[in-house]
């Protein structure tokens, strides 16, 4: 179906002032989370500014239309144009990550791994994934979650000395526990996974492969790591993050899967697609696809390494040495100060970040990423400046609020908003 562009009034959906009019109370709030984000700094790992085109898909009448099942065969009718959108979604989504199979219906990622084990798994059956204190997720086994109270989960650790998975291991504890499945990824570990690695366990001890790639996807898709596709039975992943698209998820897998992990997240995990997010989605992988978003990743990973490096040099303790990604672990306590209460003072300065286990310790580190920061312009100056701006700031020096505006009113992330 052809599609116009030619309509000025096409834009009135987009229209700020609409909102600031009727709702003034809202429009307040939003007008104060843009003067948040303006104003400091967002160091968290699993956060991004994405374009301001996936913003308008967003915002788009996309957001009206029901379309409960899949292109072709919704259950709701005028899907002719909210058809074509997925498609495109799916589309870019296989071309980008060399996938057989693309679902880009899920709405966050913890809803595409409960779809994954929805599609390979039933209740009760084991399942090896990386423990919760050595930077597993909370759908690796938490007994908070739906995984903890579905299935059997043993979990695997890191190296005690060098911080990184123990491949040996992980293979022990496969043989020990045959699981039905073997999940790979964290949302705390700082190193490429070896993907091949894990697919070797699980083929000996015939188990699926999961690979939660919620965090790197976005370094898969620029080139800057390793890809999991080639390995792994499933993909699950976000679509913010690194990859810079709205909050949402995905799922990739072979051909011989694509029925199964269709029906595990429609009908069986999820209702009515959200058809403006898988729109915002097809843009942020076309996005993706260009190369200023290789450039871009691999700038994330030279942001990180310096930041570690400043970090350390600055007098943090850095969790494996160092990083191969966009995410840094960094321990205050050569400071005297345990991490929650660094957090805070942090937070007081304009610096966003989250806390995190530390692999066999009983306190918690920092943990921080380059994405966001990146997107915004900043290279390994900048880093460096970040990690003196973190340094003062656990130290509570006076002055860091006022240096960490000044940084950021240089690298604003809607320029001219």
């Amino acid at each position: 179906m052809p599609v116009t562009t030619e309509r000025p009034a096409a834009q009135a959906y987009a229209d700020f002032d609409a909102l600031r009019r009727q709702d003034p109370e809202l429009a307040g709030i939003l007008l104060g989370e843009l003067d948040r984000q303006s104003t400091t700094l967002q160091l968290i790992a699993a956060e991004n500014f994405t374009s301001p085109a996936v913003l308008a898909a967003l915002g788009s009448p996309l957001a009206n239309k029901y379309a409960e099942g899949y292109p072709g065969a919704r259950h709701h009718g005028g899907c002719e144009l909210v058809d074509v959108a997925e498609r495109t979604a799916v589309e870019r989504a296989t071309a980008l990550f060399g996938a057989d199979h693309a679902n880009v219906q899920p709405h966050s990622g913890s809803s595409a791994v409960l779809a994954a084990y929805a599609a390979l798994l039933r209740p009760g059956d084991t399942v090896l994934a990386m423990g919760l204190p050595y930077g597993g997720h909370l759908t690796h086994g938490s007994p908070a979650n739906f995984s903890g109270r579905w299935f059997d989960f043993v979990g695997y650790g890191v190296d005690p000395e060098s911080g990184l998975i123990d491949y040996e291991q992980v293979h022990a504890l496969a043989r020990s526990h045959r699981p039905k499945a073997l999940v790979c990824g964290s949302i705390a570990y700082p190193r490429h996974i070896d993907y091949a690695a894990f697919r070797e366990i699980a083929d000996d001890v015939g188990a699926y492969l999961i690979a939660d790639a919620a965090h790197p996807i976005g370094l898969v898709a620029g080139g800057a790591a390793p890809s999991p596709v080639p390995y792994a039975d499933v993909v699950c992943a976000t679509t913010h993050k690194v990859l810079r698209g709205p909050r949402g998820g995905m799922l990739l897998c072979g051909a011989e899967l694509a029925e199964r992990v269709d029906r595990a997240v429609f009908p069986f995990t999820q209702g009515g697609a959200q058809m403006n997010a898988i729109a915002a989605k097809a843009v942020a992988f076309g996005e993706a696809a260009t190369p200023a978003f290789t450039a871009y990743a691999h700038q994330v990973v030279a942001n990180a390494r310096t930041l570690a490096e400043a970090l350390a040099t600055a007098g943090f303790e850095i969790s494996t040495g160092g990083t191969d990604t966009h995410v840094v672990l960094a321990d205050p306590a050569p400071y005297g100060v345990e991490a929650h209460v660094a957090r805070g003072r942090l937070a007081a300065a304009g610096l966003v970040l989250d806390t995190c286990a530390l692999p066999h310790r009983d306190d918690r580190g920092l943990r921080l990423g380059t994405a966001a920061v990146t997107t915004q312009g900043m290279g390994e100056a900048e880093m460096v400046r970040i990690a003196g701006l973190l340094r003062d700031a656990v130290r509570e020096e006076p002055q860091t609020r006022a240096a960490v505006r000044e940084l950021a009113a240089r690298f604003p992330p809607y320029p001219g908003q």
